[in-house]
């Protein structure tokens, strides 16, 4: 340890066997550290400038069937050993979890880690990052009927994550990430509209230009002016990729594990059986090079890999982590996602539906009235009967074709019946770490004026 802040592996893993050598039957450690950089930029003048620098570790010991966790950001010997005298008491005195336990130790990621390029050594200086805000900004109002600027910011961090165990595993990985963002205004009064665009990327060179991000945000603005109301119906509707992700991510919340073992999950009995047509495919991939989510092992050590969710339209797997499969008589996936101050739970990685093999125009082609939604506002969904509403906006499609744009509605149905009408498009642009194409969905009630 070269300081109070930082660690080495090493250390990590010298910390562990200590506290089993205290006592305890089992035990981990995380370590997480990270800086990053970022400005703000409006109206042609730097607004802010952020720089921040953080290091946090977490010990988890077992103690039979108890567990406890304890976090620090000092690295001292001193604040150790009292990490370790602090966790063994806590976990004399916690009630049992007859789940607890490290992952077994067949399953872990012994051997040489897959290289993912999730690090970009590049460095960028505060005035690069200023360039890139400002260019942003400038180009988006060089736009005509764009009136002001919202701001627009770009920035750099870089990440370190460590983890230990007392059966023997060691493992570390660094991360980076860049990116830059615009938000605008058109229109004056009460009739004003905003939109944004944003690239974000694990290496500088894969960003998005300030140009292009500036252009789609303007773009974007200006075709919201002017919206109208609908009047209640049920139509077709389809979700642009910013709002298709979510209806992957309300399959993540309804598959994951720990919903699973509770009994909270509108796909409880549904392993195996259909819940989506043929054609669609569902993945969850932590090797994705340059991934936005990816990583080479999980959250507890444990060897991960392409998990198919949905094949064929067929429910494949809940997502695991040792508790949660312990808890369903299964085997963890490799899904165990944590920080420094809880226990490990399940949480997807580069999640994603596959594209389908129809353009977004022919989607949208022979929808003679429908609506297509580009922002989702609030949320209602129910993950134990799948009951879905929320506010959106975006535009009416008519005869195929994307007219006026139109707020204030709300679309509802039931995810179950929602899935199954699907149609995806392919467009998949892996994004945000839930991804989507363009997805149609054949009836959904709205709720207008």
């Amino acid at each position: 340890m070269s300081d109070n802040n930082s660690m080495s592996p090493e250390s990590l893993s010298d910390l562990v066997t200590k506290a089993k050598k205290a006592g305890a039957d089992q035990a981990d450690a995380v370590f997480f550290t990270g800086k990053s950089n970022a400005v703000s930029w409006r109206l042609g003048k730097l607004e802010d400038v952020e720089r921040s620098e953080n290091s946090d570790l977490g010990l988890r010991v077992i103690i039979g069937k108890n567990q406890a966790i304890v976090s620090s950001s000092d690295m001292s010997e001193k604040t150790l050993d009292q990490l370790v005298e602090r966790a063994l008491d806590m976990a004399k005195n916690t009630p049992e979890d007859p789940y607890s336990g490290l992952a077994s130790r067949e399953l872990l990621a012994f051997g040489d880690l897959l290289e993912l390029d999730l690090c970009d050594d590049r460095a960028l200086s505060d005035q690069e990052l200023q360039d890139m805000a400002a260019e942003a900004e400038a180009h988006a109002l060089e736009t005509d009927g764009i009136t002001n600027s919202e701001g627009a910011s770009a920035s750099i961090s870089k990440a370190e994550i460590m983890l230990s165990n007392t059966d023997g595993f060691l493992g570390h990985y660094q991360s980076s990430n860049y990116g830059c963002s615009i938000s605008v205004i058109a229109g004056e009064g009460t009739k004003m509209e905003r939109d944004y665009a944003w690239t974000s990327r694990r290496h500088f060179e894969d960003l998005e230009s300030p140009y292009k991000i500036a252009r789609e945000a303007a773009e974007r603005t200006l075709k919201k002016l002017n919206p109208q109301k609908a009047e209640s119906c049920e139509i077709p509707v389809v979700f642009d990729p910013r709002v298709s992700r979510t209806l992957v991510g309300h399959l993540a919340g309804a598959i994951n594990g720990s919903a699973i073992a509770r009994g909270t999950s509108f796909l409880l009995d549904m392993m195996e059986k259909q819940i989506f047509p043929e054609n669609i495919n569902i993945t969850d991939n932590p090797h994705i090079l340059r991934g936005p989510s990816s990583r080479p092992f999980d959250g507890e050590g444990v060897k991960n890999a392409p998990l198919a969710i949905v094949k064929e339209g067929y429910l494949q797997n809940w997502v695991l982590d040792s508790t949660s499969a312990r808890q369903l008589e299964l085997i963890s996936n490799g899904r165990a996602s944590r920080g420094t101050s809880s226990p490990p739970s399940p949480s997807t990685t580069n999640l994603f539906m596959e594209a389908g093999a129809i353009s977004p125009k022919d989607l949208l082609s022979d929808i003679k009235d429908g609506f297509y939604v580009t922002e989702l506002i609030g949320s209602s969904v129910n993950g134990i009967t799948g009951d879905y509403s929320r506010g959106a906006s975006g535009f009416w499609i008519k005869d195929g074709i994307l007219t006026h744009p139109v707020n204030e509605i709300t679309i509802a149905g039931n995810l179950k019946e929602m899935y199954m009408q699907m149609t995806p498009a392919d467009d998949l642009e892996i994004k945000y770490g839930t991804d989507a194409p363009t997805i149609r969905i054949e009836k959904m009630m709205l709720a207008g004026s």
